[in-house]
């Protein structure tokens, strides 16, 4: 299928998603929020993991401020209910890995965007920034709950406040993201990762993400009674009996999924 703002390829059980609007750093329009969505949900019952990223020299700006014809009657509420957060839950609750392979400036909603994502692995000359209060906003698209979560609520705040660029190798550093890789390794590492989610459990990676982002929501126990359930889940699963016997057997698991 084809789209009007991104390039969408699957192989391997990857299926990449590329925010295509180079000329604008990939700014988020009403268009590209609805061909994000359409396209994560259809990866994500064919693909074994989907891989988020963008073309030319950004990830992505974040929202396209020249989507409206009047600023002063954007209603934010609105996009924000109605377009961003279909599109975050989409992402979250994918049953496969998805990852943010950060190629470049990832601004505003383009950074939380990126920070949804279960992975995030970034090329070492990008950079994340929560550019809303430079336009008299508050982060959003997730930028509240992801970044105290993430790195902490002193360096939450400072970050939403002064508004400064975080490099990639600062924000690995800090915990915002999984890694930070040079720039001649980006594609290579990204490609490698996406192949590793791809081979494996996808089962297991599925119970995986809803242990850990619903732990937010529990008590002690109610996370260990949800690990538990997962748990005994994964455990009557057919990639638990290969994973077991290709350790005996030592070779590699081949794993099918579920």
């Amino acid at each position: 299928m084809s789209y009007e703002t991104i390039e969408v390829s699957e192989t391997g059980g990857v299926a990449t998603i590329a925010m295509n609007r180079p000329a604008v750093m990939n700014a988020l329009s009403s268009q590209m929020r609805l061909d994000l969505a359409e396209a994560l949900e259809a990866a994500a019952g064919t693909a074994r993991c989907i891989v988020l990223t963008g073309t030319g020299r950004a990830f992505c700006s974040g929202q396209d401020l020249q989507d409206a014809t009047n600023i002063a009657a954007v209603d934010f509420e609105r996009i924000l209910n109605e377009e961003y957060v279909p599109l975050l839950r989409l992402i979250t609750d994918a049953p496969v890995p998805v990852i943010a392979a950060v190629n470049g400036a990832a601004a505003g909603a383009g950074a939380n965007l990126a920070l949804a994502c279960d992975v995030v692995i970034a090329a070492e000359s990008a950079s994340f920034i929560q550019a809303f209060t430079r336009i008299g906003l508050i982060p959003d698209a997730g930028g509240t709950h992801w970044l105290p979560r993430q790195i902490g609520l002193a360096r939450a705040m400072g970050a939403a406040l002064f508004a400064d660029k975080i490099g990639a190798r600062q924000a690995a550093d800090w915990g915002m993201i999984w890694e930070a890789v040079p720039d001649a390794e980006f594609e290579a590492v990204v490609a490698a990762r996406a192949g590793h989610l791809a081979a494996g459990p996808t089962g297991a990676y599925r119970a995986l993400k809803q242990a850990l982002r619903g732990s937010f929501d529990l008590d002690l126990a109610g996370a260990l009674a949800l690990e538990a359930r997962l748990q005994g889940q994964c455990g009557a699963s057919a990639d638990f009996v290969e994973g077991v016997t290709a350790f005996l057997e030592k070779r590699a698991p081949r794993f099918k999924g579920a």
